[in-house]
């Protein structure tokens, strides 16, 4: 488990990254001990045996006692070459060992994934690949109860290691697949590329709405179980999870009608009984509330309406676009509002008028729509109908600074370098706009610290700091390298 936490922790940066596929299995008889020469995809898993050391006869069970011995001083020297016949020596005569030990099934994988990622004859790779799924479904044979796990093992490897095999729509299968097994209990190592697969499946319309609600649902379940009940280094693992996962799953409040009554009230209630005297606050927890579809029968949702009917009312613009427009925004129907708002910018011939309600715009696709890419390109269209204004520009340093979960794993590199052209923008905005450099400070400030370190930088081939580096992702803009450090 040591082995493969660490593992995780690589892994987790890279969530660009897809069904498994049917392992074949590959025949051959068990080596010699001392076997130096071995076809390493000749492998042999007869479906019948689950032998212990002890159920053999001698010599052959001192044999492999010694062979078990000697490959693990291998594997753990990351001899994997060395270690490979050794072991096959082991695993094909004994699979199940001493009956109680299962590490013999995580080496078999480490060292056929070395092998996989040290060739480049493609061929090969799906030899190895075969086999390490082999390697998976023996310890299932043998182990039954291993079965969940070994599933989400499945899935894990088919996401980081061999993803161009197959299809991410049958990676998100097994996913479910260990999912619906583990419940509330699933590790931890699956919560990332899963969120993705889902997220990403659901945009692009191959999962479809009740899918997606389902596990993002499940995934929601078993991240709050695993904050709640980690030990040890698992939390480190949890700490990345959070830093992207949640971010993610949020983005979908951004979906009409995704989320219900219940997901709104247990995220929003605590954050206006927190601050149940500002009325932004109160404003935002109305509005996420009716678009739950929440009747405020309760007394705890009674509270919200109370609060922003008598303490947060404003009076409403006079009927027309506008009045539609914030009508629609207040009843949680941002699409319909954002319409209204257009229609106003487009019929307006001020373009002070024009360049407010553009930016209202753009925060709605920020704060609730959760599309960036919108979210700027409305900004710069405010940004057009009124020079030397700032407000724009902090608004797009907001997108940035906030794309760590978009643009990487929450945390990292990927997840650092965002802050870059964030800051960018701050500093843009204040010199442009002195009126609003009190809050460009602030956001420089807060992401100064974010930013990558030195070190981190100096590992990086070709990127020296107060060098020009383009950030990808979705915001594609060049920008300074600069270091927290």
């Amino acid at each position: 488990m040591k082995y493969f936490l660490t593992y995780f922790l690589l892994a987790s940066i890279c969530l660009s990254c897809g069904g498994p596929k049917l392992a074949e299995k590959i025949n051959s008889n068990a080596p010699d001990i001392n076997t130096t020469e071995v076809d390493p995809v000749e492998v042999s898993i007869n479906k019948s045996n689950c032998t212990v050391i002890s159920e053999l006869s001698y010599p052959l069970r001192d044999d492999v006692e010694t062979a078990y011995v000697i490959y693990r001083d291998f594997v753990k020297a990351k001899e994997y070459e060395e270690a490979l016949p050794i072991w096959k020596k082991a695993f094909y005569n004994a699979p199940s060992a001493n009956g109680k030990v299962k590490y013999q099934f995580d080496d078999g994988v480490a060292i056929y994934k070395s092998l996989h990622t040290s060739t480049e004859d493609q061929s090969m790779k799906q030899k190895y690949q075969d086999t390490i799924i082999s390697i998976y479904d023996k310890r299932i044979e043998c182990y039954p109860e291993d079965e969940a796990y070994v599933i989400e093992r499945k899935a894990f490897d088919y996401y980081y290691s061999f993803y161009t095999s197959t299809t991410p729509r049958d990676i998100t299968s097994l996913f479910e697949q260990a999912i619906d097994m583990k419940g509330e209990k699933a590790d931890y190592f699956i919560i990332n590329p899963f969120t993705k697969l889902i997220y990403d499946g659901f945009i692009d319309g191959s999962v479809d709405t009740l899918e997606a609600q389902t596990y993002v649902a499940k995934i929601w379940d078993a991240i709050e179980y695993g904050n709640n009940n980690c030990k040890g280094k698992e939390c480190e693992a949890w700490k990345i999870i959070n830093a992207y996962a949640p971010a993610r799953l949020e983005a979908l409040e951004g979906v009409d009608g995704f989320y219900d009554c219940d997901y709104y009230s247990e995220k929003y209630l605590p954050v206006f009984q927190a601050d149940s005297t500002n009325c932004e606050t109160i404003n935002l927890v109305y509005r996420r509330l009716v678009r739950g579809d929440c009747n405020f029968s309760t007394q705890d949702l009674a509270s919200v309406k109370y609060a922003k009917d008598n303490t947060c009312y404003t009076p409403p613009p006079a009927p027309g676009e506008l009045r539609q427009a914030y009508d629609a925004y207040n009843a949680g129907n941002y699409t319909k509002a954002v319409g209204h708002f257009e229609n106003y910018v487009a019929n307006s011939d001020d373009p002070e008028k024009k360049a407010k309600f553009l930016l209202v715009i753009a925060k709605i696709y920020y704060g609730d729509i959760k599309n960036f890419p919108q979210a700027r390109n409305y900004a710069r269209q405010a940004a057009e109908q009124k020079p030397a204004w700032g407000e724009p520009f902090i608004l797009i340093g907001k997108l940035y600074a906030s794309s760590g979960p978009l643009c990487g794993p929450g945390t990292g590199w990927d997840s650092q370098i965002v802050t870059w052209p964030a800051i960018d923008k701050f500093e843009y905005a204040k010199k442009i706009d002195p009126n609003v450099s009190s809050e460009a400070n602030k956001w420089i400030s807060t992401y100064k610290q974010y930013m990558p370190s030195k070190e981190d930088v100096f590992f990086r081939p070709n990127v020296k700091v107060g060098g020009s580096f383009k950030v990808g992702c979705w915001i594609n803009e060049t920008t300074i390298v600069r270091t927290a450090d």
